[in-house]
């Protein structure tokens, strides 16, 4: 079982993503994001399974919380070195998101 100290290990960051395409030589379904996590952490890559609810058109500016403390994990031919946070729902994955516009790097607390 994980404990709140584990959880504390996190570094869990809001970001804006910048660009989305199509990552072609993925396995399953995915883009390639850029995320601007602001000036102390900058703009980060991520691998995302999220083709089933989102085009790579409408990411642009969406928000989404990231866990920016993991190690980079090498995906295809792509170095990922954030995990974007989503929910496994119907349909495929949804992002995780703020309500309101919030500043990047904004940490989850």
């Amino acid at each position: 079982m994980a404990t709140f100290d584990d959880f504390l290990k996190l570094d869990i960051r809001v970001g804006t993503i910048v660009s989305a395409k199509v990552f072609e030589k993925a396995r399953k379904s995915s883009y390639q994001l850029e995320v601007d996590f602001g000036d102390e952490i900058g703009i980060k890559k991520s691998s995302a399974q999220i083709t089933d609810h989102y085009s790579a058109d409408e990411l642009a500016g969406k928000q989404v919380l990231a866990v920016v403390n993991f190690p980079p994990r090498q995906i295809a031919n792509f170095m990922s070195e954030v995990l974007v946070l989503g929910t496994y729902s119907e349909g495929g994955v949804v992002l995780i998101t703020p309500d309101k516009a919030v500043k990047n790097g904004d940490k989850l607390g």
